[in-house]
């Protein structure tokens, strides 16, 4: 059996959630044959046939990328419905519980080019961040070894559609509304993270953080 491709990793913030997931990918992509290497930023990456970029925050100019035959990006939406940042979170804030994942070529716009692979994330309406982080590392990571496994016989299409495109979250979108109840909120409390940017909701002149966390299942 021909052996597989050689892969590097990019993951430009190395606080970001999912670098442990990262390094998991790396083991998984070397036992089906791979080689392959994670890295915090391009420059610092070695030779290689495809670059895969796992959560990364700087768009990788046309002259980056022209190292590599193949430069992917696994986004959660169905292109090019929801193009920007944080697409999971915006569709869950929206009601979604079905997440679309697209595997794409990066191109010059932001979100724009030829998709590869597309799968589904169900969810059930009671995970919280962490969960659902879990849950769609897990999917990335399908679809980057479908991709090394089916290289150099992957067929892209161009993307159809009129674009969408969601705006960068900031800290005040954790901003809580003490007026509603907390079924009303409890959209917002699924996906704050606790440490980077937690619920908090303003009262009598004060700023009050509040923690979730799930217990379980109620018995």
């Amino acid at each position: 059996m021909a052996p597989g491709p050689a892969l590097v990793l990019v993951t430009d913030n190395p606080n970001s959630w999912s670098v442990r997931n990262n390094a998991e990918l790396v083991d998984q992509l070397r036992a089906a044959g791979c080689s392959a290497t994670l890295v915090h930023s391009v420059k610092d990456a070695p030779p290689a046939d495809i670059a895969v970029y796992l959560n990364c925050e700087r768009i990788v100019p046309a002259s980056e990328r022209a190292r590599y035959q193949h430069n992917l990006i696994v986004h959660a939406s169905a292109l090019p419905k929801g193009r920007g940042w944080s697409p999971m979170t915006w569709q869950i804030l929206e009601g979604a519980e079905h997440i679309m994942l697209t595997m794409f070529e990066a191109a010059d716009a932001v979100d724009s080019g030829a998709v590869y692979f597309q799968s589904e994330l169900r969810f059930s309406g009671h995970e919280l961040i962490d969960e659902m982080r879990a849950a769609l590392a897990l999917a990335s990571n399908e679809l980057v070894l479908r991709f090394a496994r089916q290289w150099p016989h992957v067929q892209a299409r161009e993307q159809t559609g009129e674009p969408t495109f969601y705006a960068r979250r900031r800290p005040g979108d954790s901003r809580l509304d003490p007026d509603r109840s907390l079924r009303e909120n409890f959209a917002l409390l699924r996906v704050v993270d606790n440490e980077r940017y937690p619920a908090y909701f303003e009262h009598a002149g004060h700023i009050y953080e509040l923690r979730i966390t799930k217990r379980g299942p109620a018995t």
